[in-house]
């Protein structure tokens, strides 16, 4: 006989409740996590990689990168990987409405984004965008797809109107300096760790969907994607996920010089760029999943869908706020 509605709820909560008490219990779960090896992702994961925060709440962790930004959706589709931060906001929103099996858990990275020109530019405004080649990070990446959004909700530049050129940071700063682009939406990390190539900044995503929406939130980039199978049948192992999530997070705002280190360890980067990457280091990554962050999620697919730049509904059950609310009591 089935159990009433609420009784099934009641007992998930307990049976996760119960695994979370004894997480020796659970020493050896296997969960495989993949991330984009570039953008904003790259920093946070080599920290996550080089912390043994995942391994304290029990997680035997298999790190998968991706060299491309849609390729995590592929894996989580394939049954490649379990889960993934960071992943596009936008892929998972078209992804979920295709009917591919996926759940979102938590809000990773806030889109800290700035619309860019090199110094000198006759372009003075977004406005004149219009006809240009913008660099930016590829077609179904959240960048693209929030740039088109207040592009054509704020500028009536519609996604015919310009030339995307997409690629990863460092291409678009060589674009950039090599003039085969007019333009560029960059992560303001990236702004502030060119030195030789002077940018005058045109506006921010951030000033852009607030005049686009008329609310005082950010739009995300990054998201927590989560096999549907599996977080139905490990939700406590997706919440240990995300605290281990957390806790890095925290920790590597109170240890900058530790994350400069890795930074220039495992992402190769220069010790002056390891360094403005730390120093941005809570305004590109979040762990969240309050409230406000589902509404601002909800917002987001509502602006795609209204502007053409994605297609389908919003399936009732695509967010899973179970195992970030149990996360909650994870030290």
């Amino acid at each position: 006989m089935q159990l009433p509605a609420f009784l099934r709820t009641a007992a998930t909560a307990l049976a996760i409740a119960g695994a979370l008490a004894a997480p020796s219990a659970h020493a050896a779960d296997k969960v495989r996590i993949g991330y984009w090896s570039s953008g904003v992702s790259l920093g946070y994961g080599s920290v996550l990689e080089a912390t043994d925060f995942l391994k304290q709440q029990g997680l035997d962790v298999q790190f998968v990168r991706f060299p491309d930004v849609n390729a995590p959706l592929r894996a989580l589709a394939s049954n490649s990987i379990d889960l993934a931060f960071g992943a596009p906001a936008a892929g998972v929103f078209s992804s979920a409405a295709e009917g591919v099996p996926i759940r979102v858990f938590a809000a990773t990275q806030p889109a800290d984004v700035q619309f860019v020109v090199p110094e000198g530019s006759p372009i003075k405004s977004l406005d004149q965008f219009r006809g240009k080649k913008i660099g930016m990070s590829p077609a179904g990446s959240s960048v693209a797809v929030i740039a088109g959004a207040v592009l054509a909700g704020n500028h009536n530049i519609g996604a015919n109107d310009f030339s995307l050129v997409g690629g990863n940071e460092s291409r678009l700063a060589q674009f950039l300096a090599q003039k085969q682009v007019d333009g560029a939406a960059l992560r303001s990390v990236t702004v502030a760790q060119l030195k030789e190539l002077k940018l005058t900044r045109l506006g921010s995503f951030a000033q852009e969907w607030q005049r686009l929406t008329g609310a005082p939130s950010v739009p995300y980039i990054g998201i927590g994607a989560v096999r549907a199978e599996f977080v139905a049948e490990h939700p406590e192992v997706v919440a240990r996920v995300i605290a281990g999530l957390r806790n890095t997070l925290a920790w590597g705002d109170k240890h900058r010089d530790e994350v400069v280190g890795i930074l220039q360890k495992s992402a190769n980067l220069p010790e002056e760029d390891a360094r403005i990457y730390a120093a941005q280091w809570n305004d590109m990554n979040r762990v969240a999943f309050e409230a406000a962050d589902l509404a601002t999620l909800k917002r987001q697919h509502e602006v795609f869908a209204a502007g053409g730049l994605i297609k389908g509904e919003l399936p009732a059950d695509l967010f899973v706020t179970g195992p970030y609310e149990a996360a909650k009591k994870l030290k």
